[in-house]
């Protein structure tokens, strides 16, 4: 796969966490969260993510994981 395919697919992913995270479904938030941060983790690993797209979608990951932090409906 290509680098601007491997974007697309976490961008996506990115997209589906946050209207969970909109519609107040914490647990699919939650869940696609931990899909966003297992695929970036992967992509890097496996040499299809470059270092400063990982670096990027590795740092909006972890923000949104401190704001899930303190979630509640």
């Amino acid at each position: 796969m290509q680098n601007a395919d491997v974007i697309y697919f976490i961008e996506s992913e990115l997209f589906e966490f946050q209207l969970n995270l909109q519609n107040n479904y914490k647990d699919l938030a939650g869940s696609a969260l931990k899909e966003v941060q297992e695929l970036i983790e992967y992509y890097r690993e496996s040499g299809e993510l470059k270092e400063k797209d990982y670096k990027k979608y590795k740092q909006i990951a972890d923000t949104y994981a401190l704001g899930m932090v303190n979630y509640h409906h």
